[in-house]
Order: structure tokens, then C-alpha cells, then sequence
């Protein structure tokens, strides 16, 4: 793969610190310990390994939690039909442009709060933090009313067929209508990460995750005293879950006094760094914008061949971010390390960390793409579907899993550009990967050829692969060390 040089540092064991380090003598397991506790010192000296593992560990069990928001809601949702099943799909397609501008704005925060972390200055997190909460929740807002008012013709302009829009249209009025909970969400973990305060993201997303895990079932089916709600049971669990956890988020960051503590001080528009932040978040929003606006693309060249294939699409989607979102874990810890290193004048150990990370990814993920492949059929059968939209599920996990292993790298490559600030490398390569090669790709193979579903599948697989070969090449060249944020 895409080894480099400085991958010797993998080997570094935590007792190979600098001298006096109170964490010299320690074993895997306590590094373990500190990390889920949040504790365990700077991750900007000592050992690149132990920092990473310092990191990644509560950013990974942060992401499991997020994929299984979407594992959960599925699985009881496939109870429904294949309709119920499209129209979540349909909706999520949808919600990316939300989870766009959370994102974007998520790898702003964590790049300005990474970076003044690194410089030794809490205030100047503090500050960036809420000025970019402000902004989410102008942007939640906007986006409420239209989801709101217009969400059946949403869902028709997306090529919902006429029973699964009757279905779906009350679970996208609610998803929208409480989409702020989802942005808020998004900004404040990404804030904690940068600052290096990993496990209380992770707690927050373990608390949102048992709320919705418990609510769906009884909302969904009416257990109990509990309404039957069907598809918008779902909806109404997943709001309050994260609706809690992101009161559990203010209560960290205003009473707790972490790494990154928020005074009512703090709590003011500030138009000058509003509008730095607006400028590396709207770099940041475009280019995740690229990748999310290809996913709706893709539902819509699937949603051509019916709901079977589109409920079969939504099936192995969900199950591959169930594998792909603790993976984003390494690679948030990685755009954490480069922009603390950057932030403290250490441009070789931002560097290393990266490679190491990027290493830890490829066999992680390269294990899980061998076990998607080799256990497909075992893993859709839980989530139900008639039996073609299985067979769609199983064809569309096994050929996206095969690029895994490639995708291990540009997961990471690409958050650490973008934890450099340098967010304009990634959004370019995402624009030649996903618009000008995945789309067309895929709608050559699927109609042109006559491949249907599995050429839009393959599509994802070489996007996916061409990114991780691209970002390596582009970051051995270093010009992101000196981007200034």
C-alpha cells in the first residue's frame, strides 16, 4: 500500500517515552484505561503511539455509537416492508445535506480548537467553539422549515413511489424538524476532539445511543403503554437521544471545566472570527457536500430499478457504515494529533502520527472487509427485506467491502489534511473521485452496459480506491504543513 518511511514509528512501545514521563513504565492495558477515563496527559509529547491510542480509543467507541444510530433504527424499521425501508433510505439521502453542513463545519471546529490547543490558548478554543455553535443552529433552523413544509415533495423529487412516500413523509417532517439536535451534536464532539477531551464525545454518543435503543422498539410498535408510532417511531427515538446528549454536551462544556471549559463570557457574536470560521468551514462544508451529494446521487440511479433494490441499497449501506464510522474514530484522532503538533511547531510528529494511524486503519478495516465479504448473506439476513432486496444487499456488500482495504488510507489522509487546514487538498480530490469519476462511472455500468444495481456499486468501490491512491500521493508532497488557520 502506501507505506512510508516514517512508519518505523509503529513500533514505538508507550515505555519508550522521554525521560521523566510519569506514563514511562505503563502497559497497553492502563494506556487503555486513561483513555477511556479521558485522562492520560498530553497527547502532544510523549509517545505518537500511546497519543493515538490516547485518542482513537474513545473517537472509535464514539463512532460505533454513531453507526449503530443508524443499525438500530433500520433493523426495526426492515419490520415494516420494504417501503418503511425506502423511505428511512430516501430520508437519510436526504438529511446528508444536513449532515453536510454539520460535518463541514465539525472539520472547522476541530482544526481552529486542535490548533489553539496546540498554542497553549483554551480562550481562543473557547471562543471559536461557540461562534461555530451559533452558526449551526442559524443553519438547523433554516433547513427545519424546509424539511418541515415540504417533505413530501421531497421525498417525490427523490423518486419515492407512491406508498412508500405515504409511509416515509411524517418520519422526514420530524427528522428535519429536529434536525438541530443532530447539528449540535456534530460541533460539540467535534469540539471536544479537538481539544483532546475524546471521552466525553464518546459518553455523550453512549447515553443518545441507549435512549434510542430502548425508545425504538416501544415507539415503533407500540409496546407497552407506548403509542404505535411505525416509521415515526424511529424518528421520534433518534430525536431524543441525541436531544439529551446534547444537554449532556452543555453541561460538559459550561459546568465540567475540561480541557475546553465555555463561560457566559464567551457566549457573543463575534463577526471577524465568525467569518475565519466561515471561510474554513465552507471549504470544508463544499467538500463534504461532494461525497454526500454523490451518496443521493447513487440512491437516485438505484432508486430507477424499484424499492427491492433500494431497500437492498439502504441494507448494505447501513451495515458498511456500521464498519466504516469507528474507522472515522483513527482517522478524527489522526486530524487531532496533526493539528495539535502543527498548533505546538512539531510538523514531523504531526506527520508520523499519521502514517501510524493510517497503518492501524488498514488492519482494521482490511479484516472487516474480508468478514463483510465472507459473511454477507449471514449479516443481511438480520435486517429482513424480501428476497431480492437481499440479494441486492449482498451484492452491494461484498463488492464495496473489497475496497476497504484502500480505504483504510484515505480516510485517514484526508481528515489529516484536514485537520492542517489545508481543507482545500481533500475537497478537490473528493470532486475528481466522486462527481467526475464515481457518477458517470456508475451510470455507464448500471444502464449503458446493462449492469443495473451492481455497476452503481462497483462505482464506489474504484471512487473510493482512486481517493486513497491520489491522497497519498499529494500527501507525501508536505505542502499541508503550512497551512494557517
Amino acid at each position: 500500500m502506501m507505506d512510508a518511511p516514517t512508519e518505523s514509528a509503529v513500533a514505538e512501545e508507550p515505555a519508550q517515552q522521554e525521560s521523566g514521563d510519569e506514563y514511562a513504565h505503563e502497559t497497553w492495558w492502563q494506556v487503555f484505561v486513561h483513555a477511556m477515563k479521558g485522562t492520560g496527559g498530553d497527547p502532544t509529547k510523549g509517545s505518537m503511539n500511546r497519543a493515538i491510542v490516547l485518542l482513537a480509543v474513545p473517537m472509535v467507541l464514539e463512532m460505533v455509537m454513531e453507526s449503530v444510530f443508524a443499525v438500530v433504527d433500520i433493523f426495526f424499521v426492515s419490520r415494516l416492508g420494504d417501503d418503511a425501508i425506502a423511505g428511512v433510505a430516501i430520508t437519510e439521502s436526504l438529511m446528508t445535506i444536513i449532515y453536510t453542513v454539520a460535518m463541514g463545519l465539525s472539520i472547522g471546529v476541530t482544526a481552529v480548537v486542535a490548533r489553539r490547543i496546540g498554542e497553549d490558548d483554551p480562550e481562543g478554543a473557547a471562543t471559536a467553539t461557540v461562534q461555530a455553535v451559533l452558526l449551526g443552529g442559524a443553519v438547523a433552523l433554516l433547513f427545519g422549515v424546509v424539511g418541515v413544509v415540504w417533505a413530501e415533495d421531497l421525498l417525490r423529487i427523490m423518486g419515492a413511489e407512491v406508498g412508500t412516500i405515504e409511509i416515509a413523509t411524517p418520519y422526514t417532517r420530524i427528522m428535519f424538524g429536529t434536525n438541530a439536535v443532530i447539528v449540535l451534536l456534530f460541533l460539540q464532539n467535534a469540539a471536544f476532539r479537538g481539544a483532546g477531551d475524546a471521552a466525553i464525545a464518546m459518553r455523550v454518543l453512549w447515553l443518545a445511543n441507549g435512549i434510542n435503543i430502548v425508545l425504538d422498539p416501544l415507539l415503533i410498535f407500540g409496546i407497552g403503554p407506548f403509542p404505535e408510532l411505525g416509521v415515526q417511531g424511529a424518528a421520534v427515538a433518534t430525536s431524543i437521544g441525541r436531544g439529551t446528549a446534547v444537554l449532556v454536551q452543555l453541561y460538559a462544556l459550561f459546568r465540567l471545566g475540561g480541557r475546553l471549559s465555555l463561560a457566559l463570557e464567551h457566549v457573543r457574536v463575534l463577526p471577524a472570527l465568525m467569518v475565519r470560521i466561515i471561510r474554513l468551514s465552507a471549504t470544508a462544508t463544499f467538500q463534504t457536500f461532494i461525497g454526500m451529494a454523490s451518496w443521493i446521487g447513487l440512491v437516485r440511479l438505484t432508486a430507477e430499478f424499484g424499492s427491492e433494490a433500494l431497500a437492498g441499497y439502504a441494507i448494505a449501506i447501513r451495515v458498511i457504515l456500521f464498519g466504516i464510522l469507528p474507522a472515522w474514530g483513527l482517522s478524527n484522532a489522526a486530524a487531532t494529533m496533526v493539528g495539535q503538533g502543527l498548533g505546538a511547531g512539531d510538523p514531523e510528529r504531526a506527520e508520523k502520527s499519521v502514517w501510524i494511524a493510517a497503518k492501524m486503519n488498514f488492519y482494521f478495516l482490511g479484516a472487516l472487509g474480508i468478514a463483510f465479504m465472507v459473511f454477507a448473506p449471514l449479516i443481511v439476513s438480520a435486517f429482513g427485506g424480501t428476497g431480492e432486496a437481499s440479494a441486492y444487499a449482498i451484492s452491494c456488500l461484498r463488492i464495496v467491502s473489497a475496497g476497504f482495504f484502500f480505504y483504510a488510507y484515505g480516510m485517514v489522509l484526508t481528515a489529516a489534511f484536514n485537520g492542517a487546514g489545508a481543507v482545500w487538498t481533500p475537497t478537490i480530490i473528493n470532486l475528481f473521485c466522486f462527481w467526475l469519476l464515481e457518477l458517470p462511472l456508475g451510470w455507464v455500468l448500471a444502464f449503458p452496459l446493462g449492469m443495473g444495481p451492481n455497476g452503481i456499486f462497483i462505482a464506489m468501490m474504484v471512487a473510493f480506491s482512486s481517493l486513497a491512491v491520489v491522497s497519498g500521493v499529494v500527501f507525501r508532497r508536505g505542502r499541508w504543513k503550512e497551512a494557517v488557520v
